[in-house]
């Protein structure tokens, strides 16, 4: 993950003008259903607001490139599971997890549409809802505002997390080893996100 998000980072910090389309790409990437499990998006969020409060990153393009990533790549996430349906269970990573989708679509009937707003600020079925509401043909309108008001909230909350932290910790330890201590905070939470997946579908078949 480090290969991905520091070089990531320190270009936007020395081409400020890519900041938005960098960012863009991030959020959507986090977002998206079939790049979000690959895809290190929050931690690169995080750690750009630590940036943020050092001065590093300019402010409006990289909170802007962050919503408007995840307004669309919930959104595309969404068409799929509306044109596709439950067939899409067969392409990867549903056929390597059978319990990644039916995850997702149960989180819905509980939740209906606010779930599409509650999943955004949960990691491992994040992705997933927006194409379980899609597939549980949730009305359209109902579906763009709980994206855009998520992705409004969600985007900023994780960038200026960051940028609290990074200013306290540029206080107490210094901005680079600050981040140094959030990327290897998210590191372990990654790591450890990552052991729960493989081990929840064994324990729900047990």
């Amino acid at each position: 993950m480090e290969s991905i998000v520091q070089p990531t980072l320190d270009f936007i910090a020395t081409n400020a003008g890519w900041a938005f389309p960098v960012m863009f790409i991030t959020s959507f990437g986090e977002s998206f259903v079939f790049v979000s499990l690959l895809f290190p998006g929050t931690s690169i969020l995080i750690v750009a607001g630590t940036l943020m409060s050092a001065g590093s990153l300019p402010y409006w393009p990289v909170l802007a490139g962050a919503v408007v990533g995840a307004v669309l790549g919930d959104s595309v996430s969404f068409w799929l599971g509306h044109r596709y349906g439950g067939g899409i269970a067969r392409i990867w990573p549903f056929s390597r997890n059978a319990e990644l989708l039916p995850s997702g679509v149960r989180f819905f009937r509980k939740h209906g549409g606010k779930s599409v707003f509650i999943g955004r600020f949960f990691g491992p079925v994040r992705a997933v809802i927006p194409l379980a509401a899609g597939i549980m043909r949730m009305p359209r309108g109902r579906f763009w505002f709980a994206n855009l008001t998520s992705a409004i909230v969600w985007a900023p909350m994780l960038l200026f997390a960051g940028d609290a932290v990074g200013d306290v910790g540029d206080r107490l330890i210094g901005s680079a080893n600050t981040v140094a201590v959030v990327f290897g905070g998210l590191t372990a939470f990654g790591i450890v996100g990552v052991i729960w997946a493989m081990l929840r579908p064994g324990r729900s078949r047990s």
